[in-house]
């Protein structure tokens, strides 16, 4: 526990007040039950990303008329990538964006990926690939419509991307999910990178 002491003499203020030596003492640790608060709201934050990938996936796969029309399904022979990279791509990239738009490398990387990392959050499992390939997808949909509408710079996928990064170093997937029995597989005690 740290100490914070205030000391206050006498002789050293106004003779208006006037106080005797005082001790405050502060900690820099949580309580046991902040503790558990904490990891509880980071599962469920965990979880509601982890839907925002799975949802984004499961629209496009099926086409489910949220974002992606019935007609545009991936199952149907639409193209995932190809309306937002070929249609809302803006700033100094969108060439290039505009330029991977509907190819099919792109939509299979891109729908492995919203499942994958969404699959990852909801189970609490690899944390940390699914930290580093959804950071990854949303600062490059970041990059592809820079500037952003309302900020010179900063907008939602940043903040999703640093959200998955403390996520995974809070170890997030051992509350509410697998996390703790993925962790003590073999197959992640031999490669630790998969926790």
């Amino acid at each position: 526990m740290s100490t914070f002491e205030y000391r206050h003499d006498a002789g050293a203020s106004s003779p208006a007040v006037a106080r005797s030596d005082t001790t405050v003492e502060t900690s820099a640790e949580i309580s046991p039950g902040q503790r558990t608060a904490l990891r509880y709201v980071g599962a469920v934050i965990r979880i509601c990303l982890g839907w925002v990938f799975l949802w984004a996936f499961l629209d496009k796969l099926f086409g489910l008329g949220h974002e992606t029309p019935a007609e545009g399904a991936w199952l149907d022979g639409g193209q995932p990538t190809a309306g937002f990279l070929g249609n809302a791509t803006a700033g100094p990239f969108a060439d290039f964006y505009q330029g991977l738009a509907g190819q099919a490398w792109v939509d299979w990387v891109f729908m492995i990926g919203l499942l994958g990392i969404g699959l990852a959050l909801i189970l609490g499992i690899g944390m940390r690939i699914a930290a580093v390939a959804g950071a990854l997808m949303l600062v490059l949909m970041w990059s592809a419509v820079l500037p952003p509408a309302n900020n010179p710079f900063m907008d939602d996928h940043l903040i999703y991307a640093l959200v998955l990064v403390a996520l995974a170093l809070g170890d997030a997937g051992r509350t509410l999910g697998l996390g703790g029995w993925w962790q003590s597989t073999a197959l992640v005690r031999r490669w630790p990178v998969l926790v």
